[in-house]
């Protein structure tokens, strides 16, 4: 019996990176604006890759310890 492996995915659209961090598309496009929520460019999407994605949860994570 063979296993197959699954891909992680890699590359997120800015509403499933907004679903991976439960907020908003709207908070997550705001967040992108601001620069605290990094992304790339492919043609002509945006897609947030998943390390930036834990990017942005380690900040959150600094400025709740910062704000203790």
């Amino acid at each position: 019996m063979a296993l197959t492996v699954v891909p992680t995915r890699r590359l997120h659209s800015v509403e499933e990176a907004a679903e991976l961090l439960n907020v908003g598309r709207s908070t997550a496009f705001e967040e992108i604006r601001l620069g605290r929520l990094r992304t790339v460019r492919v043609g002509r999407r945006r897609l947030v890759p998943t390390e930036y994605v834990d990017e942005y949860v380690e900040l959150l994570k600094c400025e709740a310890q910062a704000a203790a």
